[in-house]
């Protein structure tokens, strides 16, 4: 490969919330994907508390080593937030008040009729010589500054309003300093677990020179990316669709959609599309199978109805199931899933039914069904069928029914499009 070597970009989130595990990091992994868009190689991502030391250690630090250095949070007006303080120290500098800044942070407090606290002056201080980012989302602006050959970008925490910084302020300024040699693709997989993804994929950056995989797990979904650098930002995306389809072919329809598709979305887009109504009868997810479909805009006016609870409870009363196969079933079967279908079919007047029973947690009955045993029925009013069953032991309740109502939409899908199997 030839051309302009890429240039490195470095992700410093700052707060203790985040060290301890009180929020998920998701600024760096936006960040990372917006940075690799541009052209750069994400080296590092360093997650430090709100302590002045550490935060100007890390500073220090990631700027000897990078061509460019993001930071997100620990901006705000209180007392642990120290990172502009911070930045000042690493650069050797002072703290200057900027009266723009403070104007605009006075009124934004009093567009919303409110007086502006004597704690937010701080937010109008930066380093000096610092350039200033406005920040038309809050009351915290950003700043930019230089230590040696690293460009650093500094905003606040908030995942909007970081977001809407990084995307007015400091993309325009570092777009052009990075190769547009390279291009990423995103491929989102439900069904799979990461090591038989990992098996499958196997051999593909040796067959396409220049491409790298990466995984991204976020329990049920992984997603993989395929990233491809070349001569050019031309031959990247070639390349990178060519790995892509590659990677499509070994791992099937377990691929939904792309970097910005929802699984929910996609699976239920045929319903909601041919504008079918759903019934829902679930003994097994507490109500997450209904809850998922009715999550994506439109889609609540095409659930006809949700029945939730034991088998054996109002659930059977309300269907009308067969006595016969409870009893039978002891409140999972294959038999009872086809069964609720066709009852919650027929209750509702729906055009689709969907069915789940098992056991997503022991109750401690040695007499009572395993737990991790479940089957998903679906059934349609042409006379479309499809059953489902599914071995989880050992996997944790929440897990069982996150992942059952998953492939329980997968499995309407495929019986929407008739393409059950």
């Amino acid at each position: 490969m030839t051309g302009k070597t890429s240039l490195s970009a470095a992700i410093l989130t700052i707060g203790t919330e985040l060290t301890r595990g009180e929020l998920i990091n998701s600024n760096a992994a936006w960040l990372a994907g917006e940075l690799i868009a541009l052209g750069f190689e994400v080296a590092e991502h360093l997650t430090v508390d709100d302590d002045i030391g550490h935060i100007e250690e890390a500073v220090r630090s990631l700027a000897a080593r990078s061509d460019v250095l993001v930071s997100t949070g620990g901006l705000g007006p209180t007392t642990d937030d120290l990172t502009t303080e911070a930045f000042a120290r690493a650069l050797g500098v002072g703290l200057v008040l900027d009266p723009g800044s403070l104007r605009s942070i006075q009124a934004f407090f009093a567009s919303r009729g409110r007086s502006m606290s004597p704690s937010n002056e701080k937010q109008a201080f930066f380093p000096a010589g610092a350039e200033v980012l406005a920040n038309a989302m809050g009351t915290a602006p950003g700043f930019a500054a230089r230590m040696g050959r690293c460009r650093m970008f500094v905003m606040p925490g908030v995942p909007r309003e970081m977001r809407h910084l990084f995307s007015e302020q400091v993309s325009p300024r570092i777009a052009g300093l990075a190769p547009r040699n390279g291009h990423q693709v995103h491929l989102r997989t439900f069904g799979m677990p990461e090591s038989e993804l990992g098996e499958r994929l196997s051999g593909v950056e040796q067959m396409f020179l220049g491409v790298t995989l990466g995984y991204r797990a976020h329990f049920p979904e992984i997603e993989v990316k395929v990233l491809a650098r070349a001569e050019d930002e031309f031959a990247a995306v070639s390349l990178a669709q060519r790995a892509a389809d590659e990677v499509r072919q070994r791992l099937g329809d377990i691929v939904f959609g792309g970097r910005d598709d929802s699984f929910i979305a996609v699976t239920t887009r045929p319903v909601v599309l041919n504008q079918l109504g759903l019934a829902v009868a679930d003994t097994c997810t507490g109500g997450q199978v209904g809850a998922l479909f009715a999550s994506v805009p439109g889609n609540p006016q095409q659930l006809r109805l949700q029945v939730t609870g034991p088998a054996d409870g109002a659930l059977a009363t309300l269907l009308g199931l067969d006595p016969a196969i409870l009893a039978e079933s002891r409140g999972v079967s294959a038999a009872l899933a086809m069964d609720m279908a066709r009852a919650a079919l027929g209750v509702s007047g729906a055009d689709l039914a969907l069915a789940v029973n098992g056991v997503a947690e022991s109750g401690g009955d040695d007499q009572a069904p395993a737990a991790g045993i479940i089957f998903i029925g679906c059934v349609a009013a042409g006379g479309t069928h499809a059953l489902k069953h599914f071995d989880l032991r050992g996997s944790p309740p929440e897990r069982i029914r996150t992942s059952i109502a998953y492939h329980a939409l997968r499995l309407l899908q495929q019986v929407t499009l008739g393409t059950s199997t």
